[in-house]
């Protein structure tokens, strides 16, 4: 019984301690309270992040954007894209996953398999992704990584696979 009283003891004397140090914290009677801090609303995780990009998709997963991000490519790049069915022996092939914020923006480039024998081909790549940018802004999806194949002939001239006309 004896064990518990001075449990107890202590933790009242612990209580009153600790309502003693809140006391000394507040301040005395003629000082001026501290103005309020005016913060921001939180951001709602329902609410999309206002966009500034004119070219929105409303795809509602990967595969869907994907149609939309080559769209765009090929709008930004009408002379590189090669017309009509590849040859049959292509220069490089390179699988690239790209990752974009809200707005389109890109954040990332990785490449998933590059060609070996023709790093040109991969730095090529990252820079017409990045000049694209923005992409279409994912606007149901908020962010978005897809990932797509980039077919090169010797030429230099490609079609993504989402894309492609096929291959002779």
């Amino acid at each position: 019984m004896r064990c518990i009283d001075t449990r107890a003891g202590l933790a009242l004397a612990s209580l009153a301690g600790l309502a003693w140090l809140a006391g000394c914290s507040t301040p005395p009677p003629h000082a001026p309270a501290p103005a309020p801090v005016a913060r921001a609303p939180a951001p709602s995780a329902a609410a999309p992040a206002p966009t500034t990009n004119k070219r929105v998709s409303n795809a509602t997963n990967e595969k869907a954007y994907r149609q939309d991000a080559a769209r765009a490519i090929y709008a930004a790049y009408p002379d590189s894209i090669y017309k009509g069915k590849l040859p049959p022996l292509l220069h490089a092939i390179a699988v690239v996953e790209t990752e974009l914020d809200a707005n389109g923006n890109v954040r990332d480039v990785r490449m998933v398999r590059a060609p070996s024998h023709a790093p040109e081909v991969t730095a090529r790549v990252r820079e017409l992704i990045r000049k694209a940018s923005p992409l279409p802004a994912p606007a149901r999806m908020g962010t978005v990584k897809y990932t797509d194949t980039w077919l090169m002939d010797k030429s230099g001239k490609f079609q993504l696979d989402t894309l492609t006309e096929g291959q002779l």
